[in-house]
């Protein structure tokens, strides 16, 4: 039995190590490709997997084909203020369906729900008319707004909510507690795994967003990262030069590699915590 048991983890081990292997080796291609000088990467008839001469160059030219520092920047505003405003709205939300008594709350929540089935594609023609006959385009209100409400996160957050004791929400009301005072003072604090769990995910959707930044900014002041790719392909190194290319994506990408490894366990434990009930 013992070596059934010894003979299962090495093939469970064997396999976790195939599976990392494949999931970290497009990262492994895109920083060797970005080391890789112009003329080297060109020369290689057959892809090599290793270089002796690796540079830096690509990563220079990166931010001197096209301002990628403002799009940074751009994207950390875009990204911080999206954030900040999206966790005010979910956090009162999920408190205000998980614990308030109002008229039509379970309706409410089951029409708020079937927002979920609406495509994507529909809500961003209709926030783009929106933005478009507000005046908004080409501005960051316009690039934020659509982005500050999230039906998933609310749900997410409510049910975690539900989790806590009510039993301590009228303790709390007995004492004489708000229910302000109560959400900021008990509810955030038990539920701190989750609301981490959803800034990080908002975060990085934040970073990767592209399609609807592409449709409402057309001025390179309010470009993006995700932009700043498509406009180094097309006005700044050409699309054969693949090197450099992958180096702005290493730039990129970096600081969310960064984000996951540092928040993972939060990741993993809001998640858990937040799609279980009881």
């Amino acid at each position: 039995m013992q070596k059934k048991s010894i003979a299962g983890r090495i093939v469970t081990y064997c396999l976790l190590t195939v599976w990392a292997v494949i999931v970290l080796f497009p990262f492994y291609w895109m920083i060797l490709t970005s080391v890789k000088s112009y003329s080297a990467y060109n020369g290689e008839y057959v892809p090599a997997f290793y270089t002796l001469e690796p540079t830096m160059q690509n990563y220079v030219d990166a931010f001197s084909a096209v301002p990628l520092g403002r799009y940074f920047l751009n994207t950390m505003i875009y990204t911080a203020v999206t954030t900040l405003l999206m966790l005010v709205v979910v956090v009162l939300s999920a408190y205000a369906f998980a614990r308030l008594n109002f008229f039509g709350r379970g309706a409410m929540f089951t029409l708020f729900l079937s927002l979920m089935m609406i495509p994507n594609e529909l809500v961003v023609i209709t926030n783009f008319v929106t933005m478009t006959n507000m005046h908004l385009r080409n501005t960051f209100t316009g690039l934020i707004l659509p982005s500050v409400a999230s039906v998933f996160y609310i749900y997410l957050l409510k049910e975690n909510f539900e989790q806590v004791p009510e039993e301590l929400y009228k303790a709390a009301k007995v004492d004489g507690t708000s229910d302000l005072k109560y959400l900021f003072k008990v509810m955030m604090p038990i539920c701190q795994p989750t609301i981490v769990t959803i800034a990080i995910l908002k975060i990085i959707e934040c970073w990767n967003a592209y399609v609807w930044p592409r449709l409402i900014t057309d001025q390179q002041a309010y470009f993006l990262v995700s932009n700043g790719i498509q406009e180094i392909r097309e006005n700044g190194f050409g699309r054969e030069n693949i090197p450099a290319m992958m180096a702005a994506v290493v730039v990129i990408s970096v600081p969310l590699i960064i984000l996951f490894l540092v928040f993972h366990k939060k990741i993993m434990e809001g998640v858990s915590r937040g799609g279980t009930k009881g």
